[in-house]
């Protein structure tokens, strides 16, 4: 990488003509990836990229230049590009050009006991063999397993006009199992993913032959499914079904450009009421080993622990910092970007709904006649409007508070919220799912959670009788 002195002289160019803010962003990123399908290895690929980008804000207006080449001429070429951005007849700033660099230390860091890139290749797709030998081993059923890993290596080093130098390295890793089952012309399905800001470690409580039995557990169990009832009824969501309502429902729409565009259900409604007064939500990138944590965001602010909504009412939005001047406050922590080709937006990290004091087997018991969901699957959200459609993977009928009738099909439709002001148990567990968020064309590794809870009343979306 570049040293400190250049990306000093470097930064000071692209500023040579003013501007409100400007940083640079230095990144090398290693990767592996292994897909196992149809009992075979179809892909097994290890690569490295590396690249750097100078930005620059100005006016609320960004200028933005990567390359890949880190020779002196091509980093000026960037500064000049980015400097050339500045509109000189209008009012602008002129920074203090005179700052030196201080390093910026985390105060949250990952400790990674197991660098996959220390594990030979071999052993990794050893891994990925037994997973699938134990899928086709639940059931004859069993008809397709699909097994995919991934680990990646990211460092990056960031440098500000605000004085500092920030330095992270990432490591991710990922395992992810698809298995379909086929029963009498019935097919079915059943995924399952574990990930997280981790080394290989992450198989110590989470074999690859685990995740890949769950897969397949869950495509059998649902070929004896009878499709879902449709209409409104209470719904209870588990801890195990993972947190994608939440990011969707409501986490897109309190990140902060969303917000500001009026393209957000939640845009203007800092201080008021969103949802139920037992209802917290959270995006919090400290916590140790999820998949959205990290130190620093991509633009150098320490990562933190944001109260997004507190006892129902909104508290504040995702920031980075060119939303934030906008606003006239601080980053939240949230200026993440993919890669050094892409400029920083406000993205999540890892949000949830807090845990409540409920016990979860009460909150199903409390229930007469209802679904409950074990597994969500994927969904879409308008923001402008807060509507939503959501699959559910795995739901049972809830008959005088027993968990019944194993059933499919069923989607939950409805608006965030609706549903946020309809949650009124909220249990004690919380369950994390992981995922990659994307936005703009970009894609960053995020975690969402949900405790046991119940919507009071949702429209399920499922089979209607006459």
């Amino acid at each position: 990488m570049p040293d400190d002195k250049l990306l000093e002289r470097i930064l000071k160019r692209a500023l040579r003509n003013g501007g409100d803010y400007a940083d640079i962003f230095v990144e090398y990123k290693r990767s592996t990836l292994i897909q196992l399908e149809s009992g075979r290895i179809e892909k097994a690929v290890a690569g490295s990229v590396s690249g750097i980008g100078v930005r620059l804000i100005n006016n609320r207006k960004t200028a933005y230049a990567y390359s890949n080449d880190f020779s002196g001429p091509s980093l000026e070429e960037l500064a000049d590009t980015v400097a050339a951005a500045v509109d000189l007849s209008g009012n602008v700033r002129r920074p203090d050009m005179t700052f030196n660099l201080v390093k910026r230390y985390p105060e949250f860091r990952s400790e990674i006991k197991q660098f996959p890139a220390t594990v030979p290749m071999t052993v990794r797709i050893a891994m990925l063999r037994e997973a699938d030998d134990t899928a086709r081993k639940i059931s004859h059923e069993i008809r397709q397993v699909n097994v995919i890993y991934r680990d990646t290596e990211q460092r990056v080093r960031i440098i500000s006009s605000e004085g500092f130098a920030a330095e992270e390295e990432r490591i991710y890793t990922t395992a992810m199992v698809q298995a379909v089952a086929a029963r009498d012309g019935v097919i079915q399905s059943g995924y399952q993913s574990e990930g997280g800001l981790t080394g290989l470690e992450l198989f110590e409580n989470n074999p690859f032959s685990e995740i890949a039995r769950k897969a397949a557990e869950r495509a059998v169990r649902m070929l004896s499914a009878r499709r879902a009832p449709g209409g409104r009824m209470p719904v209870v969501i588990s801890s195990d079904a993972g947190g994608t309502m939440i990011h969707e429902a409501i986490g897109h729409g309190l990140e902060a450009d969303l917000a500001q565009k009026g393209l957000s259900v939640y845009s203007g409604k800092i201080g008021q009421r969103v949802a139920s007064s037992i209802v917290t939500v959270i995006d919090d990138a400290t916590l140790p080993g999820r998949r959205g944590s990290f130190a620093f965001d991509d633009e150098g602010v320490m990562s933190r622990r944001n109260v997004l909504v507190r006892d129902g009412i909104l508290k504040g939005y995702l920031y980075d910092k060119a939303a934030a001047m906008i606003d006239g406050t601080g980053s939240t922590g949230n200026g993440r970007r993919e890669s050094y080709s892409s400029k920083p937006i406000p993205r999540m990290s890892n949000t949830f709904i807090a845990p409540g004091q409920t016990d979860p087997e009460t909150i199903v018991g409390s229930v007469s006649h209802g679904l409950l969901v074990r597994k969500m699957g994927g969904g879409q959200v308008n923001t402008v409007t807060g509507d939503f459609v959501f699959d559910v993977q795995e739901g049972y009928m809830i008959e005088n508070g027993q968990a019944g009738e194993l059933v499919r099909g069923a989607t939950l439709v409805g608006s965030g919220p609706e549903v946020l002001n309809s949650i009124d148990l909220v249990g004690s567990d919380l369950g994390f799912s992981i995922g990659t968020c994307g936005k703009d064309g970009q894609g960053v590794p995020v975690a969402d959670a949900l405790p046991t809870l119940r919507i009071k009343e949702i429209v399920v979306g499922g089979e209607v009788k006459a």
